[in-house]
């Protein structure tokens, strides 16, 4: 079942927490890239769960 807006919203928020927090990233990013990214932890989650690669999954009941 693919991931509904809100699951989206809540694993994206769940990595960029972890990595505001100091968790390494799970892309290959280049100092360039960073700064067009302007270092936002959000838009690098974004990024991350776009390419697939965020270990977090959604547990339904």
């Amino acid at each position: 079942m693919p991931d509904t807006k809100y699951d989206r919203a809540r694993i994206i928020g769940a990595r960029a927490l972890q990595l505001s927090m100091g968790a390494p990233f799970l892309i290959k990013l280049s100092k360039k890239e960073l700064e067009e990214l302007n270092y936002n932890t959000i838009a690098i989650a974004k990024r991350e769960y776009k390419e697939g690669v965020i270990p977090i999954t959604v547990k339904r009941q």
